[in-house]
């Protein structure tokens, strides 16, 4: 098992015991938070023929949901960091349930803008940032495996909500489902009560910290919670928690726009998030395009989602060894170059069975990324920043998720072909997976920089001490024998 990483908590996680029950409910709620936009679409048809609007007028329900959860990303980060986790996660699951309910009433496609929307959006992102921030409160050697295993809430709530939002769309229709959808997301009441806060007065942190970095011969395997331990240093976050006592800096740490590691992972992430989607959204209308019955065409969605479903707790595992572990910003990169190969390669597919091919490999890469997304961003800024530092990327990744997928829906009706979408969205994620390897190539580097400075640093103190020590010695010894 990989050593822990520094995460200047000011005690130790247990890693284990009640986190194992946090997981759980983590578990539902992100599985909620990204599943449920995504099972609305079963019944669009309908309520598009309800309310006599166009596909894509309908379609914007679920883009304004989702954009809604990144936009609100900032709001919970600040909830969290006064409140806790746990309340903040009641308050989102009622905010869902209370829009679902009143959406069930709803008389125009507006009201359903406003009610699944933007009152739905808000409260699906009160239940995300809380679970992903929990987590890193309870775990730090295990964390990778644990946020692992939390993302893969999302597909296996998907893969539940599709076949149950069709048997109640057959029995119900639209708003008697709506009216059953708001209390099943209630569910996220119950993840939110499992949120207990750490007790972070059973494992107090030492005073000491471990060494930096285990002797000069293992330069190259020193374990650091990328910027948490090197490149904050300990003065430097000094400097940061007296900034911090400004006004905004109580709700918001704005000086993670002058963190390396942070803004590294947010530039990628925000050209990746515009081809991240859209391969998603688009593979059963290309496999429909190639002459691909309906059925058929949904069972590669299904192939799909059973691949995700089984890579995210993997690669939490694969993650937390001690040979990914060290440098799993690595890892991450390799996920991102993976898919954006995967999507270029996918108009070479031959027939149904190269799409099936597709699919598979797809969903290998898609859970991959997934899985690691928020566990790279806890390893670059440490466990005590994170909440502040999702909710800056997920306001700000708002844009590219929701205009990646219209883009791409007009590169087809540009071109009247699904392959250049499938290569635009190769490139937009082949791109940032090199800019990944690069980039965090010269990050390690730097914080092998500063960890030997700050190693050197410390010597030399140690030194001048004991130096100063012993000269006090001697003159008292002088003054004692005169």
């Amino acid at each position: 098992m990989p050593p822990a990483a520094t995460t200047n908590l000011g005690y130790t996680p247990p890693d284990g015991g009640w986190g194992w029950a946090v997981v759980f409910g983590a578990f539902i709620s992100i599985g909620f938070s990204y599943a449920f936009p995504k099972s609305l679409t079963i019944y669009f048809k309908e309520i598009q023929e309800y309310f006599s609007v166009s596909y894509s007028a309908i379609a914007w329900v679920s883009s304004v949901m989702l954009a809604s959860m990144y936009a609100g990303g900032p709001v919970s980060s600040i909830l969290v960091n006064r409140y806790g986790s746990r309340p903040v996660v009641l308050v989102g699951g009622i905010m869902v349930s209370a829009a679902m309910v009143l959406a069930s009433f709803g008389t125009t496609i507006m009201h359903l803008y406003l009610c699944v929307g933007v009152v739905g959006g808000f409260g699906l992102a009160f239940n995300l940032q809380p679970a992903l921030t929990i987590i890193g409160t309870y775990f730090q050697v295990k964390r990778p495996l644990a946020n692992g295993l939390a993302m893969t809430g999302s597909p296996v709530v998907l893969f539940t909500l599709a076949p149950l939002n069709q048997f109640l769309f057959d029995s119900f229709g639209w708003r008697g489902s709506f009216l059953i959808l708001g209390s099943i997301v209630l569910n996220c009441c119950i993840a939110g009560a499992l949120m207990r806060p750490v007790n972070k007065h059973v494992q107090p942190k030492p005073k000491t910290e471990a060494p930096l970095c285990n002797g000069a011969d293992t330069e190259g395997d020193v374990v650091v919670d990328s910027s948490a331990q090197a490149a904050n240093l300990l003065t430097e976050e000094n400097q940061i928690e007296e900034k911090n006592q400004g006004p905004v800096h109580k709700f918001i740490d704005v000086s993670l726009f002058k963190h390396r590691g942070f803004l590294i992972y947010l530039t990628g992430n925000v050209v990746m998030f515009f081809g991240f989607f859209a391969p998603v959204v688009f593979l059963a209308p290309y496999a429909k395009h190639q002459g691909i019955d309906e059925y058929s065409a949904a069972f590669l969605l299904s192939i799909f989602a059973l691949v995700d479903m089984l890579i995210r707790p993997a690669t939490g595992f694969i993650g937390n060894t001690k040979w990914i572990r060290p440098r799993i910003q690595y890892f991450f990169s390799f996920a991102v170059s993976y898919n954006g190969i995967c999507h270029l390669l996918c108009p070479l597919a031959p027939g149904y069975v190269g799409l099936v091919v597709y699919a598979i490999f797809f969903g290998l890469g898609f859970g991959m990324v997934s899985a690691l997304l928020f566990e790279v961003l806890m390893d670059l800024v440490g466990a005590h920043r994170f909440s502040t530092a999702v909710g800056l990327v997920t306001i700000i990744e708002c844009g590219p998720v929701l205009l990646g997928p219209p883009i791409s829906g007009a590169l087809v009706d540009i071109f009247g072909d699904y392959k250049y979408m499938y290569y635009t969205c190769g490139v937009l994620m082949l791109v940032p997976g090199i800019f990944f390897f690069v980039m965090h190539y010269y990050n390690y580097k730097k914080l092998g920089e500063e960890q030997r400075q700050t190693v050197t640093v410390v010597k030399r103190t140690s030194e001048e001490t004991v130096e100063l020590n012993m000269n006090q010695g001697d003159t008292t010894a002088h003054v004692t024998d005169g």
